[in-house]
């Protein structure tokens, strides 16, 4: 397939505003490793990554990019890159072993030290405080379905924001909740690995209400001024045919339990009433108590979006079956509870190593409907990125070198994406590509290479790829005309 062209990094800057930041982001369990070091307790991820079956190749995140032990060389190379800002995430487990009661100070200190390596670097620090390593004794008791695991995170909240408020710019409360309860309870293709529709749909609502309680918590220790955001995978849904009815339909079905069902409590402060009938043979909703969509409703400085690729659906008719997920892994159950007769259309174009269609202008588009639906809202691209087949190659100077030009060409597109956007008067603030390293890929284990910079996970040798090199230039010539 023919690759979007790649823009030259100064051109492509030069449609930035001179406050726009550009970065890179990771997340613990992906990178850290030292799953049984300095304090950490075990997580849903350890526990289902040693599960027979569970991972590709068999693959765990018990030593993935070695970042516990490498974060200096890491912080240096967001520096060499001449990146703005950097996202990461902190391991719950990490700081409170058991999800609850004590504290590690070894934990805080690992945080304490790799944020002030990066504020001496001058590099803005996005922070995340639930990237989908639920601490194991929590999912012991009951996990996101049970109320109490909201109540945990908010309490965890406000020890992060304590202990380490004074060096952090922006908090992001969850990273995508769709993932957290969809992939992990109800379809079981991410931790806990539970196929169980009405608990997905529990644990959605927790995860609301622990953005808001957690948010709260943040702001009770930093103040009312505090940055705090939350992270959504926001589909970019749309019907095949925008004629048919069923396949409009189908794009409403899906947009209430991937888009509205957290859109709807966190910026609104109530649940969808289709998302309502639309499960109702699924659940009563009694796990939602007076008071909780107010709760789940707090100011936020911005909304930050992952955007990957589109999701087109179409209606099926009486008797069909759907012939995939949607690109969201092949479980036995589907994660898109009470959306039935529905199914995802893949349209030819070119497709990254995950099988997902490239679309930059779906991006701007949903940006745009954003915009339009929350007036007023910046918007942050927290991770956009792909993945590709990368060969490691010798360089005339003997030096290792990764070419990867499909990756190149995907930044390319997308960021010019967002440039198109923000010239639409859509408030885009950052772009944050992912992922700085390649790391562990979830249920694809190592398979799956996501990195701007590449990582031999025989040795931990990092090598910046043409990419990289690519988003250092971009961010040189942004800065430079500031």
């Amino acid at each position: 397939m023919e690759r979007y062209p790649v823009i030259p990094p100064a051109d492509l800057a030069a449609r930035l505003p001179a406050g726009f930041r550009l970065g890179a982001a990771t997340a613990s369990y992906q990178i850290e490793g030292a799953v049984d070091e300095g304090g950490r307790g075990p997580s849903i991820w350890d526990t289902f990554s040693h599960t027979p079956g569970m991972i590709m190749g068999g693959d765990t995140g018990d030593v993935a990019c070695d970042h516990y032990h490498r974060w200096e060389s890491d912080v240096a190379l967001v520096a060499d890159l001449g990146l703005d800002a950097y996202r990461l995430s902190v391991a719950w487990p990490r700081i409170v072993p058991t999800g609850s009661g004590a504290v590690s100070q070894e934990g805080l200190d690992f945080y304490k030290r790799v944020l002030t390596g990066l504020r001496e670097r001058d590099v803005d620090t996005v922070v995340t405080l639930y990237h989908w390593d639920l601490p194991q004794p929590l999912e012991d008791a009951g996990g996101w379905p049970v109320r109490e695991t909201a109540e945990r995170f908010a309490e965890y909240a406000g020890v992060l924001a304590r202990e380490l408020g004074d060096l952090v710019g922006t908090w992001t409360t969850l990273n995508e909740p769709w993932v957290s309860a969809f992939l992990g309870y109800a379809s079981g293709v991410h931790a806990p690995g539970r196929t169980e529709p009405a608990a997905a749909l529990a644990a959605a609502h927790h995860l609301n209400l622990g953005h808001g309680l957690a948010a709260r918590a943040i702001r009770a220790e930093l103040g009312d001024d505090a940055s705090v955001m939350v992270t959504l995978n926001h589909h970019a849904i749309r019907p095949a045919d925008p004629s048919s009815a069923a396949d409009v339909d189908a794009a409403r079905r899906l947009d209430a339990v991937g888009n509205r069902i957290f859109t709807g409590p966190m910026l609104r402060g109530a649940y969808p009433q289709d998302l309502f009938e639309d499960t109702a043979h699924v659940t009563d909703w009694s796990f939602v108590r007076d008071g909780d969509e107010a709760l789940a409703h707090v100011p936020v400085s911005a909304l930050g979006i992952n955007y990957y690729t589109p999701t087109i659906v179409r209606g099926l008719a009486e008797g069909e079956e759907p012939s995939s997920s949607g690109g969201h892994g092949e479980g036995s159950a589907t994660p898109w509870v009470g959306a039935t007769g529905v199914d995802f259309v893949e349209p030819e174009g070119e497709r990254t190593r995950m099988g997902w269609l490239v679309e930059p202008s779906a991006l701007s588009g949903m940006l745009r409907r954003l915009r339009d639906d929350f007036p007023g809202l910046p918007l942050i691209i927290t991770e956009n990125g792909a993945a590709y087949e990368d060969e490691v190659s010798t360089d005339e100077d003997g030096g290792r070198a990764v070419h990867d030009l499909d990756r190149t060409s995907y930044y390319s597109g997308h960021v010019s994406a967002v440039a198109d956007a923000i010239d639409d008067g859509v408030d885009v603030r950052a772009y944050f590509a992912w992922s700085l390293l390649d790391n562990f890929e979830w249920a694809f284990g190592y398979d799956r290479r996501f990195g701007v910079v590449h990582v031999d996970f025989e040795t931990q040798e990092r090598t910046p790829k043409d990419s990289a090199l690519w988003l250092r230039d971009l961010a040189r010539s942004h800065r430079d005309r500031r």
